[in-house]
């Protein structure tokens, strides 16, 4: 009783503060970047710099085979523009890039240095051969060289062919991809609904050692645990709040909030933890800015492994952020693995309740520091 007591206590003072406030602006915020800046599905088109370096009967016939996949089946003549001087070019645009005929060879290169795009001279041999000249970045993969080298040497019909036959199996056929809107969720969530509970709490913490609330706290005959529980009661309930008003209004009815409500109140219990045992250290939020500032970039590490699926080390793993990115987008695509939710939330308990039981013993021996 005297847990649920301190912890109605903590509730109204926490409403009455402005980390309450900014917490649940920062998730409706968010909510408004997804539902109006970030389209369900991106149309990313590759463009391409072209010279057709043939007599005018050849460069003809080229550019009626490109037209067949042009949208609307008409030429666009557009001025460009790469270090200071202008050019003209045809623009045949498909479904998945915008193909720029250029004027010389000199323009392919002027244009694909400037957007850094892909630039290409198409050139008839005296062999009556079709010859390929590309002009690359210097940063593309091996791969990709290799490919183009050989790519032209097939014909194209018989390349087709031989795509058609290759035998395509899928492993998993009630697989659904998340959309590009759905995907931004478990990162944004990640550090708005469990990780920002960690920087909050410290604040707290900071706020009550500012004001004289803890030195208060230590001649009273409650125990230091049911003081640091409320705080963290707290911290959860309101991740919950603010998780809920960013995937409810995106995801509607299409996830298990069961596992979603677990593996935030988890989470924002490992997180709160963290954000107490560090404010035990110092005796201003100041003083610990640096150390903020260096787990702030730590735990963006893995945000970037979740964004570009190739760089993935296996360090990055043991980071906290990485199993909530995973499990939240798990939790989300249909028919996603819930055992690993459920793994993930057992650990972010686990190691919360560890962690607990050292920030207990330090605030016992440093309640009035």
């Amino acid at each position: 009783m005297k847990l649920l007591s301190s912890f109605k206590k903590e509730l109204i003072l926490a409403s009455r503060s402005f980390y309450f406030y900014i917490e649940i602006g920062i998730s409706i915020i968010v909510l408004i970047v997804l539902l109006f800046a970030i389209p369900e599905h991106s149309e990313i088109k590759q463009d391409e710099y072209i010279y057709l370096n043939m007599p005018d009967v050849a460069a003809e016939h080229m550019i009626e085979e490109m037209m067949s996949d042009d949208i609307d089946r008409k030429i666009e003549q557009k001025a460009l523009e790469a270090d200071g001087l202008a050019y003209t070019a045809s623009l045949i645009e498909t479904v998945e890039r915008n193909v720029y005929l250029m004027e010389s060879e000199e323009a392919v290169m002027a244009m694909a240095k400037a957007t850094a795009s892909i630039g290409g001279v198409v050139t008839l041999e005296d062999n009556s051969k079709i010859g390929y000249r590309y002009y690359l970045q210097g940063y593309e993969s091996e791969r990709l060289k290799n490919l183009l080298k050989v790519i032209h040497g097939i014909d194209a019909e018989t390349l087709l062919e031989r795509l058609d036959a290759q035998d395509v199996r899928a492993i998993q056929t009630d697989y659904q991809p998340l959309n590009e809107r759905e995907n931004a969720i478990p990162p944004l969530i990640t550090f708005t609904g469990s990780l920002m509970g960690m920087f909050v709490m410290a604040s707290y913490i900071f706020l009550d050692k500012k004001e004289g609330v803890i030195k208060a706290f230590a001649v009273t005959a409650s125990s230091v645990s049911k003081y640091l529980l409320s705080k963290i009661f707290v911290l959860m309930l309101t991740s919950v709040v603010t998780g809920l008003i960013v995937v409810v209004p995106v995801m509607g009815f299409k996830i298990n909030y069961a596992l979603f409500v677990l593996l935030l109140l988890t989470s924002g219990f490992f997180a709160s933890v963290l954000g107490l045992l560090l404010s035990s250290f110092y005796k201003d939020i100041t003083k610990a800015f640096s150390l903020i500032f260096v787990l702030v970039i730590l735990f963006m590490l893995p945000s970037i492994a979740y964004f570009i699926p190739s760089w993935d080390p296996t360090w990055i793993h043991v980071i906290p952020t990485y199993p909530m990115l995973q499990g939240f987008k798990e939790m989300m695509i249909t028919n996603g693995d819930a055992a690993y939710v459920l793994l993930a939330s057992a650990g972010f308990a686990a190691a919360g309740a560890v962690f607990f039981g050292i920030t207990n013993v330090r605030f016992r021996k440093s309640l009035s520091v």
